[in-house]
């Protein structure tokens, strides 16, 4: 089958458009025909060499972690799906394994495609989307009414934030860039701030929940504009965010706390309910053919993208 390799850890240019062996099932797995995947900031650290703790040298690799398409066959322990069922599914070992015309899926990673979307519209919702609910309801413990800002709200993450918040009961505050304020109040924020000429430390308002989706601000900077149990959620490890996530743990008042997220079936659930009933949908800034995912890894490392970027694959 087709997909994309690393065989060393670099830029871009190490991603090779090559031919594999078919991966084979466990008895908790199904396989899957691919339609299409998504790029994610994490494949492209694990690409280049950030994550090898985690990821070793057993190469060659296959990344991706976001998987749409047509579940083939089913492993002896599979109960949920059957062969011909469409689903989605956020792969649950690393480095993943979306990039390519077939995956092999945990069970218990995978759902049914929202009767909705197509394979290109779900492909950019399970990672991006599991991380900002697990943010929003597990870390944040967002409860209607709360005042949440979310902190680079175009982003993947940012931008379902943004929608979960909104259902789930919350008043949002997205903050971006000025071509991007009208976007945010049409995915249901409250209100907007153009971080160019704002500083969002300086805000009047005060928030139960900050989830930072771009890692540009840290706990320390923002005490000011957090509630007094506020909690302050980073998407990435910043050394502040470690350390007071430490130290806030033990102790009463505001909170830093780091997103790890996990896959689950029930969470790709919850969402697909948010997304049939309306209250979400996915934004695509552009989609790329598997065999040009080097340049989608390049336009993602710009960190400027709107939404995702979604790989599509032919068979």
């Amino acid at each position: 089958m087709k997909a994309v390799t690393i065989n060393q850890y670099g830029s871009a240019s190490v991603l090779n458009y090559t031919d594999i062996e078919q991966p084979r099932i466990k008895p908790e797995q199904i396989l899957v025909k691919v339609q299409a995947s998504s790029v994610n900031p994490v494949d492209w650290k694990i690409r280049s060499g950030q994550l090898q703790l985690l990821t070793g040298y057993n190469f060659p690799l296959v990344l991706g972690f976001d998987v749409a398409g047509t579940v083939v066959e089913v492993g002896a322990g599979v109960t949920r799906f059957k062969a011909g069922d469409e689903i989605y599914a956020y792969l649950d070992s690393i480095p993943g394994g979306a990039y390519a015309e077939y995956a092999a899926v945990s069970e218990r990673a995978a759902c049914l495609l929202p009767n909705n979307m197509t394979y290109e519209q779900a492909a950019a919702v399970p990672l991006a989307a599991t991380t900002a609910l697990q943010s929003l309801r597990d870390l944040g413990l967002i409860q209607s009414g709360h005042q949440v800002l979310i902190n680079g709200s175009s982003g993947g993450v940012g931008t379902f934030a943004v929608q979960i918040a909104k259902a789930l009961g919350a008043e949002v505050t997205a903050v971006c860039s000025t071509k991007n304020l009208e976007l945010m109040t049409s995915l249901g924020a409250d209100h907007v701030i153009d971080y160019t000429n704002t500083d969002i430390t300086q805000d009047t308002r005060q928030y139960d929940i900050i989830l930072d989706a771009v890692g540009k601000q840290s706990f320390s900077s923002c005490q000011a504009i957090l509630k007094p149990n506020g909690i302050y959620v980073d998407t990435l490890p910043m050394p502040d965010t470690l350390v007071q996530g430490c130290l806030t743990f033990f102790l009463p008042g505001k909170k830093a706390k780091l997103v790890i997220a996990q896959s689950n079936s029930k969470d790709l659930g919850f969402l697909k309910e948010l997304i049939e009933t309306g209250k979400m949908r996915s934004l695509i800034q552009q989609t790329y053919p598997l065999s040009e995912v080097a340049a989608a890894h390049t336009t993602s490392e710009q960190e400027r993208v709107v939404g995702k970027l979604v790989i599509t694959v032919s068979h």
